[in-house]
């Protein structure tokens, strides 16, 4: 079981940049696919980005390619999204996701593991 937990959420400007944390705890060891997802009222959870724990390659959104960056410190059990240039679209509650199956996967279903979501509210 793994449980993960998210912060570094808030309000922020039309064009600032935040950086959200998801830390990881349980049974951790291993390597492991990790991604970031977001729900916007009224809306479905949508991919934004994943990181494999082997080898840390990377896959996008197109939505968020050359805004957003997801990275990882395997040493701090820790995945990062850090989100530049935020538009009042961005709007939307952040969840972190990870999965024992170490692969760069689009679905919300193929990831077991969840974490509790944080909010980012970006106004223009």
């Amino acid at each position: 079981q793994v449980q993960l937990v998210e912060s570094g959420g808030g309000l922020v400007r039309t064009g600032d940049s935040l950086r959200l944390s998801c830390v990881a705890s349980g049974s951790t060891t291993g390597a492991y696919a990790a991604a970031w997802f977001r729900q916007a009222p009224g809306k479905g959870r949508s991919f934004l980005a994943a990181i494999r724990g082997s080898d840390s390659r990377t896959y996008y959104a197109t939505s968020v390619q050359g805004r957003f960056t997801i990275s990882r410190d395997n040493d701090k059990n820790t995945v990062y999204l850090q989100m530049n240039n935020l538009k009042a679209q961005d709007t939307a509650v952040y969840y972190c996701a990870a999965d024992a199956f170490d692969s760069g996967r689009y679905a919300a279903a193929e990831y077991a593991y969840w974490g509790q979501g944080d909010q980012v509210t970006v106004s223009s």
